[in-house]
């Protein structure tokens, strides 16, 4: 329980009141602050954006996993091209936009 006998002077205890009406001002300023709708949309476009990075980089990984993935495919441990497996992909490559080439040549007519 609290003591009754109170031993500060009336000057600590207006010093006192007037410290904690600094603090409780202060507190109040900070309420003001992250309540304002300024503040708010600022703090939801913030985490969006943080969410955004974070997607993009995790996409950013997965694609350049992918792009190693079908590197190694093509290329040996030296660096060299296989050419077992360059050719046919390059002879389908031309296949395919010969046939895209002709499709369209041949609507127009």
């Amino acid at each position: 329980m609290a003591e009754t006998s109170d031993t500060r002077t009336p000057a600590q205890i207006e010093a006192d009141i007037k410290r904690r009406r600094d603090v409780l001002a202060e507190t109040l300023d900070e309420i003001g602050v992250r309540v304002h709708p300024k503040t708010i949309v600022g703090d939801a476009k913030a985490k969006v954006a943080a969410n955004v990075d974070h997607t993009l980089g995790r996409a950013y990984v997965q694609v350049n996993r992918v792009v190693s993935d079908v590197k190694a495919q093509f290329v040996d441990e030296e660096g060299a091209p296989r050419l077992e497996r360059v050719v046919p992909v390059a002879l389908v490559a031309v296949g395919v936009v010969g046939l895209l080439v002709f499709s369209t040549r041949r609507r127009k007519s």
